[in-house]
């Protein structure tokens, strides 16, 4: 319908981003909502078809952005995060990715009708999920961190493999199908994927030492790594197609490993640009397709394959590989439901559809529509169920959301204590055991650490916790904290203490741009807080009613009472703030920090009152 390449650009990155944001406020996976929105733009309506549109700008431009997103996340692959989960994930990626190839080839040609040299490769194809599915699942099920983590490594550590997997099969289907292909052709492509692991490793070396030398500026650090992924992702694609996802998984988990500060500082700017990557690709992929390739997935053979795939292929794959684990049988189970497919999937079955066809094999022509289905049923399926099958599992932090408050001081711990008892998730954090000390004797959770230290992402747990208080001494201290979390939490779950009043500096400036949002109001610094609570201020709890207002409440307390914040209904804790604008209804729960003293004179006055 139109014509023009920008309008199609603009569209599909536009749509892409929409779909996550619509998925954020409905609460549905955004990979079902892109591929909808995909679908309705594409072969439902015909306003665009990317990959006619595109031509041959098509299949780079998705295999660069697949790179890239496979690399971003092979730098999350940290092996200090599975120290207690090296057995299972070893199973899961070779025992359990063989089990999964042989019983989903077979599945293949008996169901689905393929011959089995295209079910072998087909099948060896089918083992991958990879990054672009299961790590926006994960942020959106909020899973305990082991079954979260052996999703993690499986779906990243598996994409490259299963792609090796399928072409290994059609090496061999070559080998005996072609008269000119020898067993020279099928040593060399050992060599390649050897090749293409000591290109990553050695370029992730390389771009480590300079990174840590200070051979490349700040500046230029992003640019530089995303050109030398580009890179590393082509050299080896051109030695043999496809071995580019194993150069770049080998160059992130080598960088991954070397723990250079630079790549922590680069994170959040790389995640961003993955979630646009992943965003439009799926946009392009779906509204690609043909109504013929959409109407021949309702295939009786097509349909029975997908169901076999996913509730017999891949929970009997992940229970034989992890016997003898110390998965529990929960995890088990959720491991084994939990395999959605995606880009990868759906970007290479296409390459091996034409290949296989060229080869002769006429029944690859399905391979397209057989793809497409079993990435579209994963997605939804997994994709709607992942949060009620952890929840009922008890492997989900099902706990209103959490905060995590940083200082030990009187004030963070009547605070802490306060919250705990109200069945909030809190924790208090702190360097010191002796500020942790007095909370520790009250049954307050604490954890005695650096919150900026690198070491604490894998000693502390941050699922459960949506905000973060910092109330220490030092006002930059504070501010430091809510900027480093910024990127990962959102500046309107950072939270601060007012900062101390210096008529010989200007702060204006400092407090608009850096740190979080202050609490309470300008004059309540640490200071004070502290102040309060050593002469006898305790905090109080007040559910408004219908009959008792939030009006009738600020009427009763005491001119000097500070008001701390609000628990919904719903187990939300949500501090005061300057500028605070959220409504107060009925069975929330207010707290303030009141005088004690004067507390009882108001409750004397009413009983004499009543007299």
């Amino acid at each position: 319908m139109f014509n023009s390449l920008l309008f199609t650009a603009m569209l599909v990155i536009f749509l892409g981003i929409l779909s996550q944001w619509l998925s954020w406020r409905i609460r549905l996976p955004a990979i079902v909502v892109m591929s909808v929105a995909g679908i309705i733009v594409g072969p439902m309506l015909g306003f665009i078809n990317p990959e006619q549109e595109f031509g041959d700008l098509y299949g780079p431009i998705i295999s660069m952005a697949v790179a890239i997103i496979l690399f971003e996340g092979s730098l999350q692959l940290d092996f200090r995060e599975i120290k207690d989960l090296g057995k299972p994930v070893f199973r899961i990626v070779t025992f359990g990715a063989l089990i999964a190839w042989i019983l989903g080839s077979l599945t293949a040609h008996y169901i689905a009708g393929l011959s089995l040299p295209v079910a072998f490769v087909i099948g060896g194809l089918f083992i991958v999920t990879g990054p672009t599915v299961i790590l926006p699942l994960l942020r959106q099920a909020k899973l305990k961190p082991r079954p979260a983590k052996i999703l993690k490594w499986e779906g990243i550590i598996v994409d490259p493999f299963g792609v090796l997997v399928a072409l290994f099969a059609f090496q061999i289907i070559q080998y005996f199908v072609e008269e000119s292909f020898t067993l020279i052709n099928l040593l060399l492509f050992f060599g390649a994927a050897a090749f293409a692991t000591l290109l990553g490793w050695g370029l992730g070396k390389g771009m480590g030492t300079m990174f840590e030398k200070g051979y490349i500026p700040e500046f230029l650090k992003s640019p530089v790594l995303f050109a030398v992924v580009l890179l590393c992702f082509s050299v080896a694609d051109e030695v043999m197609h496809e071995t580019g996802l194993l150069s770049v998984t080998a160059m992130g988990m080598t960088m991954a490993n070397m723990h250079i500060s630079s790549i922590g500082d680069m994170r959040h700017f790389k995640e961003n640009i993955s979630v646009l990557l992943i965003s439009t690709i799926f946009i392009m992929l779906t509204a690609s397709l043909q109504v013929e390739t959409l109407l021949e997935i309702f295939n009786p053979a097509i349909i029975g394959y997908v169901l076999l795939m996913l509730f017999v292929v891949r929970p009997l794959s992940i229970w034989l590989s992890t016997i003898g684990t110390d998965l529990s049988k929960q995890e088990r189970l959720l491991v084994g439901w939990i395999a959605p497919r995606g880009i990868v999937a759906l970007t290479v079955s296409g390459y091996f559809a034409s290949v296989l066809l060229e080869t002769g094999f006429e029944d690859a022509e399905i391979l397209t529509a057989l793809t497409f289905a079993l990435v579209f049923a994963t997605v939804c399926a997994h994709g709607f169920s992942i949060g009620f099958v952890a929840r009922k599992l008890k492997l989900a932090n099902d706990e209103g959301p959490g905060m995590i408050v940083v200082g030990g001081n009187a004030f963070t711990r009547g605070l802490t204590e306060t919250l705990h008892e109200m069945k909030v998730p809190v924790i208090l954090v702190d360097s010191s055991w002796r500020n942790l000390s007095s909370a520790r004797q009250r049954g307050v959770p604490t954890f005695h650490g650096e919150i900026l230290s690198e070491q604490t992402e894998y000693s502390l747990d941050m699922t459960p916790y949506e905000s973060i208080i910092a109330a220490t001494q030092l006002d930059s201290y504070n501010a430091l904290v809510c900027s480093t979390f910024t990127p990962s939490i959102g500046r309107k779950h950072l939270f601060q203490v007012s900062m101390e009043q210096n008529h010989d500096a200007d702060l204006a400036g400092l407090k608009h741009t850096v740190g979080g949002r202050i609490l309470f109001r300008e004059e309540a610094t640490l200071q004070e807080l502290n102040r309060r609570v050593e002469n006898g201020h305790v905090f109080r709890k007040t559910q408004i009613t219908e009959q008792y207002t939030y009006e009738t409440y600020k009427e009763d307390i005491n001119e000097d009472d500070l008001l701390i914040g609000v628990l919904n209904k719903s187990g939300h804790f949500e501090p005061f703030v300057k500028d605070w604008d959220v409504s107060i209804n009925a069975g929330d729960t207010l707290i303030r920090l009141t005088s004690a003293s004067k507390d009882v004179e108001k409750v004397k006055q009413k009983l004499n009152g009543e007299k």
